[in-house]
């Protein structure tokens, strides 16, 4: 016998199994009948890795630190080259083949330092060369000189002589500059004919580095993994660019480089992305609903290709004039093709 409490009342039953009670007034308790899940007002994304990794280079030494680092490496070369001196005269006088044998590595070693010393010389020296031509431009279409016009291009067709994909614009060149009586057009010239192939490959560099970066930011959770991958990107990216237009950026020239391209975005304030500039990438109104992750990779994106911008304008030996100046927004489109439909909050 059971005992079932029914509206209050105590039932007796004999009946063995479940017993369903049917409740006229019971509310109903079906999904559809939960309240709706609150909207989370959470903060924009910002671009943490980026704006680290913009902290970091452009950040200038002190100048106790950097006469700290000058003594502490000027006090550790003579202690090694002490001992050594010490290690290769005391092994000469106990086995002199062992000590000859330790003279040719040690003099192997200094002849592979003044390699890399030549090397990263000859990189600031073509840093500067670009520089130097970029600066001749400005000044001869400022003047409008036609005799300085045509030096620039003439200094640009011997930097490129070694160029074979090159040839056939070098050849134009030649072939029109004869027609050619203003400085405008003269530069105009070369911009056509020769930069134009370096610029798309500038600029598949640029986006190729900030797919990377949002790709990194928005599929690794890893702690300061996404500051590395952005670190190593732009890095990497900035010496390609300056490669491409005819720059050998080694180690220290590839940094140098990277802190005045850094500086000169953190002096103009251009290492901040707003929803101004992400709808267009990604649709109006979907900033605040695309998880923090994803759009945390999409703004580092867009502050590679500001970095790769700014980088195509520092090492062009021209400036852009007739060209179109690459868009921030149409290369972070183009590198982020296929993730996001523009208006599209599915």
């Amino acid at each position: 016998c059971r005992r079932i409490p029914v509206g209050g009342q105590v039932v007796m039953s004999d009946r063995k199994g479940p017993v369903l009670i049917e409740l006229d007034d019971a509310p109903d308790q079906g999904p559809a009948a939960a309240p709706p899940v609150p909207d989370l007002d959470l903060p924009a994304p910002t671009g943490r890795a980026m704006q680290t990794v913009a902290t970091l280079a452009a950040r200038k030494p002190s100048r106790l630190a950097r006469f700290f680092w000058a003594s502490l490496l000027s006090l550790l070369g003579f202690v090694i080259s002490l001992a050594a001196w010490n290690f290769v005269t005391a092994l000469l006088a106990a086995n002199p083949v062992l000590g000859w044998i330790a003279t040719g590595l040690i003099g192997a070693f200094l002849v592979a330092a003044l390699l890399v010393a030549l090397r990263e010389a000859a990189s600031f020296f073509s840093l500067s060369r670009l520089d130097g031509l970029q600066r001749a431009a400005a000044t001869a279409l400022a003047t409008g000189d036609l005799k300085a016009a045509q030096k620039v291009s003439d200094d640009l067709m011997a930097l490129y002589r070694a160029r074979p994909d090159l040839r056939l614009g070098r050849e134009a060149v030649a072939a029109r500059q004869r027609d050619v009586f203003d400085a405008d057009t003269a530069l105009h010239l070369v911009e056509d004919q020769v930069l134009r192939p370096l610029d798309a490959a500038a600029r598949a560099e640029v986006e190729a580095a900030a797919r990377q970066v949002a790709t990194v930011t928005a599929l690794v959770p890893l702690a300061l993994a996404d500051v590395v991958a952005a670190l190593t990107a732009n890095l990497r990216m900035i010496r390609r660019i300056a490669e491409i237009y005819g720059g050998r950026a080694g180690t220290l020239g590839a940094w140098r480089l990277t802190r005045t391209v850094i500086t000169h975005l953190v002096a103009t304030g251009m290492v901040a992305v707003g929803d101004d500039m992400l709808e267009p990438i990604i649709g109006s109104g979907l900033v605040g609903k695309i998880s923090r992750r994803f759009g945390e990779g999409v703004v580092n994106g867009a502050l590679t290709a500001r970095v790769g911008v700014a980088a195509m304008e520092v090492c062009r030996p021209l400036p852009f004039r007739k060209a179109t100046r690459p868009s921030v927004t149409g290369l972070v489109r183009r590198a982020l093709s296929g993730l996001f439909s523009k208006g599209d909050a599915k």
